[in-house]
């Protein structure tokens, strides 16, 4: 226990942001540069920028006409006009034009009678200043042009320009290194296939992506082992090369290899270590002090230090809770912020009390309000950030939200988007990712976001109302039929329409080439045999489980019927590692994985929509795909799968519709 580091207490996000913010010196550390005006937008001004030029430079034309002298017109009416001649009296121009001398307003070519190339004639007055665009009406020279500390936008480029300003003071950007670290992690550069222990490096990338769209300028290293000289001298050499933040990932928790704290300590002073999120909890941060020359820090104080979480969710939680605010303080920008909404929570979702937690949802349209479905809330599962339409936040104090709660939501998209979104919860089935993938190459893309939870899951998604359709493939062992029982007992009074996706196959997933002699439901009761189960209310458990009670053998005789997973391909992934001999899935989830099947059932997989929602767009639209010929090839392609029901709208007692 000796060997491993200890939490210093726990600070809220916004807490670690004042630390930093007061051991550091901006104006020592971010310096103030030139660049052109052209190249500027995003940058942030360092000091008041004044008008060179004015714009326009002269009286000009504003529409195309003729050029008068005002008080000659004011005698015109209609039906009685007055003629002007050339040139004392008007002369042609464009917009744009300089103004004639003597003359000060502009007639537009549609109120003009021409009547030869030197006379005109028009039957309305011009007043002084019509359609003329006055010397320094838009910009005056020498006046305040733009503010320090002003966030430049393209229209500000323009603006420079046309007031004769090429060159701009600027903040410089915020010059970040990230530093992956540990002896398992693989450089992405090198293109490995990782073998077991290993994994590919990918932090220091979604790093440069979100340092970047801050306007900061984000360079990363190579993987550093988990030896502390080598992280030192890694940190040392990002210092030399000029780093104004330098950001360690992973080594920043507690375990005997984490020598990301003692580094900084090495370094100089450590600000704190973990912040009160989860996740993101072990965040450290830390400054460089004016060491002596023989320290690693000499010579490079002020500098911010940051460890963050190796986990890609954590590390996401550290830079955009923690990093940014001080990133953008430091060349005295606001942070943008997100745009929230109120969404109503598809499912409970408990909370440990203590810490802030932050979900990642799946949002979208139903009916008149939106609904947010929690994803995946494992600190690895980078999946959960490329799924997400927003986040919420659980307060330190709360246990958790309940199902239905309204809750306030962060935005990643923009709302519009997600009137473009179909919420589905229920069953998984990977048809799911081919319609998803489908969805997005239509001309108006939509796309599909799914919850897994399971057939029952997904009826009690329905019956409150949280989904635009659930997939459902619960067999009723006393009819013979699929899901109309269930929808009768569970959803009574509910205008339901059930339409078929596939008939599939259901069998025992294996190793490749079946070294356990696995053939069907009868060995799950084998003393050998471990078994990988789905979670409760999934279909697939509904069909062990009646299997298990036709062969006579009680759960608890299966060895694994507690371990549980949520999609056919986590339990194909678990087989294909050795983790369970055997488990429950479709044909298709064994053949993507190279393992063998052995058949257990036929079943029908549908797709259960209130009436109501059939005459929304995305259910038409999804509908439509779904009775193309080219999607059901593809659907069959994949193994596993009968297409003879495909799109039919189904009713009590077809059964498999032979």
């Amino acid at each position: 226990m000796s060997d491993r580091n200890v939490y210093l207490t726990t600070i809220p996000p916004q807490q670690a942001v004042l630390l930093a913010k007061s051991a550091l010196d901006r104006l020592a550390l971010i310096r103030e540069e030139r660049v052109p005006a052209h190249e500027a937008c995003g940058r942030v001004t360092s000091g008041p920028i004044f008008a060179r030029c004015s714009s326009p430079t002269f009286h000009a034309a504003a529409m195309d006409g003729i050029a008068v002298h005002s008080a000659s017109t004011f005698a015109a009416r209609e039906g009685s006009p007055a003629t002007l001649t050339r040139p004392a009296g008007f002369a042609n121009v464009n917009t744009g034009h300089p103004l004639p001398r003597g003359m000060d307003a502009v007639v537009m070519i549609e109120h003009v009678e021409q009547v030869d190339e030197n006379t005109v004639r028009i039957e309305a007055p011009a007043f002084p200043w019509q359609h003329v665009r006055r010397i320094g009406e838009d910009i005056v020279a020498t006046e305040l042009l733009l503010p320090q500390n002003h966030t430049l936008s393209a229209y500000d480029v323009g603006a420079l320009l046309a007031a004769g300003i090429f060159e701009v003071p600027v903040w410089e950007r915020v010059r970040l290194t990230f530093i992956p670290t540990g002896d398992e992690v693989l450089d992405f550069l090198d293109r490995p296939t990782p073998g077991a222990g290993q994994v590919i490096e990918s932090n220091s990338q979604v790093f440069k992506a979100i340092a970047a769209s801050w306007g900061a300028a984000p360079s990363w290293t190579a993987p550093v082992p988990d030896r502390p000289e080598a992280l030192q001298a890694a940190v040392a050499q990002a210092l030399k090369d000029g780093a104004h933040v330098v950001v360690v990932g992973a080594g920043s928790s507690a375990g005997s290899k984490d020598f990301t704290r003692s580094t900084f300590e090495a370094f100089g002073e450590v600000l704190c270590h973990g912040i009160a999120v989860m996740p993101g909890k072990p965040t450290v941060l830390g400054v460089t002090t004016d060491t002596p020359g023989d320290r690693p820090g000499g010579g490079f104080p002020g500098r911010l230090l940051v460890g963050a979480p190796g986990y890609p969710v954590s590390a996401v939680v550290c830079l955009e809770d923690v990093l940014e605010p001080i990133v953008r303080w430091l060349v005295r920008q606001q942070p943008p912020g997100r745009q929230t909404v109120r969404a109503r929570l598809a499912r409970k979702t408990p909370s440990r009390p203590g810490m802030e937690e932050i979900v990642r949802l799946a949002v979208g349209r139903v009916g008149a309000r939106f609904v947010a479905a929690p994803l995946a809330r494992g600190a690895g599962l980078i999946t959960s950030l490329t799924r997400a339409q927003a986040v919420t936040r659980i307060p330190a104090q709360s246990e958790g939200l309940e199902q239905d709660a309204e809750i306030e939501v962060e935005l990643l998209v923009p709302l519009a988007g997600l009137d473009k979104v179909l919420v589905h919860i229920g069953s998984h089935d990977n048809i799911l990712d081919l319609l998803a993938n489908e969805l997005m190459g239509l001309p108006e893309p939509l796309r599909l976001v799914s919850s897994h939870v399971g057939s029952m899951g997904g009826l009690t998604a329905l019956r409150n109302g949280s989904a635009l359709f659930a997939g459902c493939h619960l067999f009723d062992p006393e009819t013979k039929d699929f899901n109309f029982p269930f929808l009768k007992k569970h959803l009574p009074g509910l205008d339901l329409v059930v339409v078929n996706l596939a008939i599939r196959h259901q069998g025992l997933m294996v190793a490749k080439g079946n070294p356990r002699g696995i053939h069907g439901v009868a060995d799950l009761g084998r003393p050998d045999v471990t078994f990988i189960n789905r979670q409760r209310g999934a279909g697939t458990r509904i069909l062990l489980d009646h299997h298990l009670s036709v062969a006579g053998i009680a759960p608890e005789a299966v060895r694994g019927y507690d371990r549980e997973e949520f999609t056919h391909m986590a339990v194909a992934v678990n087989v294909l590692t050795g983790a369970a001999d055997c488990g429950l899935g479709i044909f298709a989830a064994a053949k993507a994985l190279g393992l063998d099947f052995a058949p257990l059932a036929l079943e029908r997989y549908d797709l259960v929509f209130p009436a109501a929602y059939l005459t929304d767009p995305r259910v038409a639209t999804l509908l439509e795909v779904i009775n193309r010929p080219q999607f059901q090839q593809r659907m069959a392609s994949l193994g596993g799968y009968d297409t003879p029901l495909t799109g039919q709208v189904m009713t009590p007692g077809l059964g498999l519709g032979e």
